[in-house]
């Protein structure tokens, strides 16, 4: 498909170095791509930085039309960004494609938004107006979850707000990154974006470069709370999506045998790979038996694989270093519960864990008090509805969280008192693009998506005059 370049001031260039990409299928190598230097990287923020007059003068509806080219780009290549998507991440074929087009329709969302002068007073003595102007050199780092749709929370909010931007990839997904730079390389005004790939050794270099003025971040806490300190000493603007062990809770109304399936698909999705999977459930001991068991049939009729092979429904975890803490996880969680599916793992190629359900387990346990990241789900009894609660908030995290009920009035009253940025009700995991997104506590500061996720790549700026 392609050779895999850098973008930078709009041309494609090699790296300084290469790095193979990993196949977490199979463990082969997909192919080789550019990583860049730390001039390179340097080269990268002059470059936007010095489109950035031009691009943030250029009319919001002329930022639009690039916005919309870029989504017709990765439309009109959409197989053969899924497929790649799946060798790099693992995630079954038909999870990329929906990425793949998800992250069109993100880029389509935003050229629908738009940011006007507000008014703030017009009386007989002054008027006072509230004016949004772009920040200057974006940095975004993207994870390797879902390497395109987290990219598009940041992208297309930053260039519509007419910033320019510096995109890194994780260093284990970079391939669709560095092809979407191939496909945008001609629609894009120079230097307005450029992608680097890194191998994992640029990220602090450009969160403290003195010419970046925000970063964008979605990744670990521990990796968040790194990327806070570098940009502290410029007080650079920050934005972070961080981890979450996200708590359902199911109250005793719910029917074991109805809500398993959605349970299942909340908290397994991409292997369980997902920021806001949920992380941990709580089930009243009425319905705890019957409801582990619907959730160990299922887990143990899913088929996983290779995300290419018809009929896959969960992939590999992406990288080795996840696949053997999950692993850690799994086997410490045989001391304190019961695994009732999975829980052992295969000896072959490619980084498969089958789903892995752990009963008669509870808080203390590392399985219940850590963020997994993977397809191990502990299953917690419970007796009282706000103890659970009580147990879901005592997490350092707080990123979200959902209520269980056929009363929608009762689990509004507990969702109520569930201390995470997003709570659900019935559903889990639930994004759009129009709906701000954002974490409470140690999961993250700051908001992405809908009209105040893209306020976060402005500043605000008050023009008060006298009459």
């Amino acid at each position: 498909m392609s050779d895999y370049r850098l973008l930078i001031n709009g041309k494609l260039v090699a790296g300084a170095k290469s790095m193979d990409v990993i196949n977490p299928a199979t463990e082969e190598v997909v192919a080789s791509c550019s990583r860049a230097s730390e001039a390179q990287l340097n080269e990268a923020v002059a470059a936007a930085k010095s489109a950035f007059p031009a691009w943030s003068a250029t009319p919001i509806a002329d930022r639009k039309k690039v916005l919309n080219a870029i989504a017709d780009a990765i439309e009109a290549n959409a197989p053969d960004l899924a497929r790649l998507l799946t060798q790099e991440q693992g995630k079954p074929i038909g999870d990329a494609t929906g990425e793949v087009y998800g992250t069109a329709a993100f880029f389509r969302y935003f050229t629908m938004l738009d940011l006007p002068v507000k008014v703030i007073e017009d009386s007989e003595g002054k008027r006072v107006e509230a004016h949004r102007r772009p920040l200057g050199v974006i940095g975004a780092i993207v994870p390797w979850n879902f390497p395109l749709i987290l990219m598009a929370f940041k992208l297309p909010p930053a260039l519509l707000a007419g910033n320019t931007v510096v995109l890194k990839p994780a260093p284990t997904t970079p391939l669709t990154s560095l092809k979407l730079g191939e496909l945008i390389a001609d629609i894009v005004p120079a230097g307005v974006v450029n992608i680097i790939a890194d191998a994992n050794d640029l990220g602090a270099a450009l969160t403290a470069h003195p010419d970046v003025r925000k970063i964008s971040f979605t990744g670990s806490t521990a990796t968040g709370a790194k990327v806070m300190a570098g940009a502290a000493g410029l007080l650079k603007r920050i934005t972070l999506e961080l981890g979450g062990n996200d708590a359902g809770i199911v109250l005793d109304d719910v029917n074991p045998k109805e809500a398993a399936p959605k349970l299942f698909q909340s908290a397994f999705q991409n292997s369980g790979q997902v920021c806001i999977a949920m992380k941990r459930l709580y089930v009243h001991e009425s319905i705890y038996d019957e409801m582990c068991d619907e959730l160990a049939a299922i887990a143990n009729n899913t088929i996983v694989g290779d995300g290419l092979k018809q009929g896959t429904q969960l992939g590999p975890l992406q990288n080795k270093m996840q696949f053997d803490k999950v692993k850690e996880l799994i086997e410490d969680s045989k001391k304190h519960g019961t695994v009732i599916a999975g829980g052992d793992v295969a000896e072959e190629k490619g980084y498969f864990i089958r789903p892995t359900i752990v009963r008669d387990i509870t808080d203390g346990a590392r399985l219940v008090d850590e963020e997994q990241f993977g397809p191990v789900l502990p299953v917690i009894k419970y007796s009282d509805a706000d103890d659970a609660v009580a147990r879901a908030n005592a997490s350092p995290y707080g990123l979200g969280g959902s209520i269980w009920s056929s009363d929608p009035a009762r689990a509004y009253a507990l969702a109520e008192k569930l201390d995470s940025g997003t709570v659900w009700i019935n559903k889990h995991a639930d994004l759009a693009p129009n709906i701000p997104f954002g974490g409470a506590r140690m999961s993250g500061l700051g908001t992405e998506l809908g009209e105040e996720g893209l306020a976060e790549f402005t500043q605000l700026k008050i023009v008060n005059m006298a009459k």
